[in-house]
């Protein structure tokens, strides 16, 4: 007896539309239109969150900016800016006529950024640079020490400085309290919020801030150099000095190149720190151009300049940027080769 087998010509099409031969004749499943689309859409899905929050955060703004600079934005258009008069690069003249009061004015915040920003930057790559050498060597209370190093970095900005505003007050703060009433050093308690001192005030607090982060991504750096160099080197002969010259410094480019670049565009950026302590205007010695652009902005009404005038820091940070990463990593290949 034999026995027949049926089949159905649309169950035939359908599993072969579902299936394709491979090696060997063995059938394997093609996967479905959804799930193919799951799988290479899930990365962007899962980035699309972030890429709004930066198009709201960032983008937007800034181009909103760029156009506002090409406008005369004043009070007189707050409640629709997109009725100012179009001035084209008339602005831009403007903040960068430096024989006028204005154009000087933000040239002479210009230069205080540059000194503030070398100083400031300086200061705390060679403290960040001190601490984490001195903290590499294993002994008692290392762990302890490594918290309260960072401390500063982990206090939020705007109680840290107001801390540091309320010290540095003349008649009751602690600073004078120390250099005047209980060392002597200065004859009568000094001006450090107001006046020529108030630069050296705000050297300080940024230096204060922001030598943690040196420190802690300059320790993390040298948890890469192996222990053998330093072995070998003091079987040499070479001291400690010529340690940290020929090795720790050496190892240690590529973390430093990122570092100062980072640390040089907070500190010339920084808004923070002069508002708190100064308020909206800042004193003549301690005038940086971030605060000097709000002054423009949001004090005088001008919002077209003070957009022009930070489409001129844009570029200049820019070019900047793009300078310093063209010298490194010119030198990065130098050193290759």
């Amino acid at each position: 007896m034999t026995a027949t087998v049926t089949t159905d010509p649309e169950v035939d099409k359908s599993t072969d539309a579902g299936t394709s031969r491979g090696t060997g004749g063995a059938r394997r499943r093609l996967p479905r239109i959804p799930d193919r689309i799951r799988q290479g859409g899930l990365p962007y899905l899962l980035l699309l969150p972030a890429v709004l929050l930066e198009l709201l955060v960032h983008i937007i703004p800034m181009v909103i900016g760029i156009v506002m600079s090409f406008r005369q934005l004043t009070q007189f258009f707050i409640n629709n800016w997109g009725a100012a008069p179009w001035t084209g690069l008339d602005n831009y003249s403007i903040a960068v006529d430096f024989d006028a009061p204005i154009g000087e004015a933000l040239l002479h915040s210009f230069f205080v950024t540059c000194v503030f920003t070398f100083f400031s930057v300086g200061f705390a790559w060679l403290f960040g640079t001190a601490a984490a050498i001195l903290l590499q060597e294993s002994f008692r209370g290392r762990g302890f020490l490594r918290a309260v190093f960072l401390v500063p970095y982990a206090l939020p900005v705007y109680a840290a400085v107001i801390t540091w505003a309320f010290m540095f007050q003349r008649d009751n703060g602690l600073i004078n309290h120390v250099l005047h009433d209980q060392l002597g050093i200065t004859d009568e308690p000094s001006f450090w919020l107001i006046g020529d001192n108030s630069i050296y005030t705000l050297i300080i607090v940024s230096v204060w801030k922001g030598w943690p982060f040196a420190f802690l991504m300059l320790m993390a750096g040298l948890q890469n150099i192996p222990r053998e160099l330093y072995e070998a080197a003091s079987i040499d002969g070479a001291g400690i000095w010529q340690q940290i010259r020929r090795i720790t410094l050496p190892s240690l480019r590529p973390v430093n190149q990122v570092l100062v670049l980072v640390l040089f565009l907070w500190t010339f950026n920084d808004f923070n720190t002069p508002y708190v302590l100064f308020g909206k205007s800042a004193p003549e010695s301690a005038d940086l151009i971030s605060i000097h652009i709000y002054q423009s902005s949001f004090v005088t009404w001008n919002f077209g300049t003070g957009s022009a005038m930070s489409v001129l820091l844009l570029l200049f940070l820019l070019v900047v940027t793009a300078v310093y990463l063209f010298l490194t990593s010119r030198g990065r290949k130098g050193a290759d080769v």
